[in-house]
């Protein structure tokens, strides 16, 4: 993993983002924001498992998915599997050593 500061890569309204192997984030402080990082972290491994576009493409056809379903872009981004699973698991710093394979799907929301 590469932890790179990028103030004008990052979208408004947003801290951070993991794009396999990077992970960029807004604010420099956020580097040692070892929750923040660990969030981002699970992303990566998220990435890997369906070999990153693939993960992108389900990530983007998600949240449109869910902004139809919610009419809401904040509530459509909180529930994408991928967001639900990393906030969810942000704070255990030992999750991704036990984290099992696809465990995003545990957190797709069907209503």
């Amino acid at each position: 993993m590469f932890l790179i500061v990028a103030k004008y890569l990052i979208p408004k309204g947003y801290r951070g983002m993991a794009v396999f192997p990077f992970v960029i984030v807004k604010y420099g402080f956020d580097k040692t924001n070892e929750v923040f990082v660990n969030h981002e972290k699970i992303h990566l491994k998220q990435q890997l498992e369906l070999l990153v576009i693939p993960f992108f493409i389900w990530y983007f056809l998600e949240y449109l998915i869910r902004l139809i379903q919610y009419k809401n872009g904040a509530l459509a981004y909180r529930n994408i599997s991928f967001e639900r699973e990393a906030y969810t698991k942000e704070t255990d710093m030992n999750y991704l050593k036990n984290r099992s394979f696809f465990q995003f799907l545990n957190y797709i929301k069907l209503k």
